[in-house]
């Protein structure tokens, strides 16, 4: 095992930017992982060891897991909001090659401790259907009905790293994510999360002087969000804990996707009028049951929606001010 050296995988998406960022501050040498190419990752920390490759691909896996780790964070997925996973089955269900090549690569490579990102759509859909949901407890995974092949996987890998702990002593830690949001993470393209398209739709209404707004359903769908920072904390002390079963990284607010997009406007100085149309909706509600991470870490989620929103509101409207601008020299 290499002491100080930390894999981080997907470290060019959304939570594994942020990751690799708190892992540099804390000294530790980062190897960053992602497929996609430099210019795509959503950070790219110079500090870090930074690789492009396919970890579908045994022999990748094996390359980047040459020498050991101290922790590995295999956050890498083909993924996206629910308009993206209830329309690519196939792409997330692949991520189990991933998952698979990682968890046997750091079982050869002798890791000290072995994270796993899973999702709140592990949960069983016939507890998610009313919009005032009782909180998710990690139990309530089974008996199995996860959400149609996104949730499938993630279910299926943490199996997998629940029997590589127990068949081979590899030290395995899975959360199991809800609504994960903020700055420097996809907030157009088809693959954003309802906070992310929250922003965009209300920032680019701002910029272009539009009073109306598009929202997927009739917006009572209820959901939690878990600030990015809460994230990425949550999963440094959960990897670091000697908790091994799945548990829960995410906020217990629940609010609607009307009340969600309220905030944003709130934030934005602005009254639109919202125009609900047809679109993918998913569960119809979900929070987490935030007991059993309260027991084993003494610790939960802090950041206030709002506050959260305040951030990842600022940060897009400004990605979304340059894309016109960029698109308006091309003119």
């Amino acid at each position: 095992m290499a002491e100080n050296v930390v894999v981080v995988t997907g470290a060019g998406g959304f939570i594994g930017g942020h990751l690799v960022k708190r892992l540099l501050a804390e000294g530790k040498a980062v190897r960053a992982v992602d497929r996609k190419p430099f210019h795509e990752w959503y950070q790219l920390h110079a500090d870090a060891e930074n690789i492009v490759g396919d970890l579908s691909l045994i022999d990748c896996c094996q390359r980047v897991m040459d020498g050991g780790a101290e922790e590995v964070y295999h956050l890498a997925a083909d993924m996206g909001g629910m308009g993206f996973i209830e329309n690519n089955k196939t792409a997330c269900m692949l991520s189990v090659l991933s998952s698979t090549h990682m968890l046997l690569a750091a079982r050869a490579a002798g890791v000290g401790r072995y994270f796993y990102s899973s999702s709140a759509c592990v949960y069983a859909a016939d507890k998610q259907t009313e919009t005032d949901v009782s909180p998710l407890r990690e139990e309530d995974a089974y008996p199995a009905m996860p959400e149609d092949g996104y949730g499938w996987e993630k279910l299926f890998s943490e199996r997998m790293a629940r029997h590589f702990r127990e068949d081979h002593g590899l030290a395995t830690r899975v959360a199991r994510y809800h609504n994960v949001y903020g700055p420097y993470g996809t907030w157009t393209g088809g693959r954003e999360k309802a906070p992310a398209a929250a922003c965009r739709k209300v920032a680019l209404a701002v910029l272009s002087g539009s009073q109306e707004i598009e929202i997927w359903g009739d917006g009572e769908q209820t959901r939690s969000f878990t600030y990015i920072d809460d994230c990425v904390e949550g999963t440094v002390r959960l990897t670091r804990s000697e908790h091994a079963e799945p548990i829960n990284v995410g906020s217990g607010a629940l609010v609607s996707i009307n009340q969600l997009y309220s905030i944003v406007q709130q934030i934005a100085g602005v009254k639109l009028r919202h125009r609900h149309v047809p679109g993918a909706l998913g569960v119809r509600g979900r929070n987490s049951d935030n007991t059993r991470i309260r027991k084993e870490l003494g610790w939960e989620p802090t950041h206030s929606l709002l506050d959260g929103l305040e951030a990842t509101y600022r940060w897009i409207y400004d990605q979304a001010k340059a894309q016109l601008e960029g698109r308006a020299h091309q003119c």
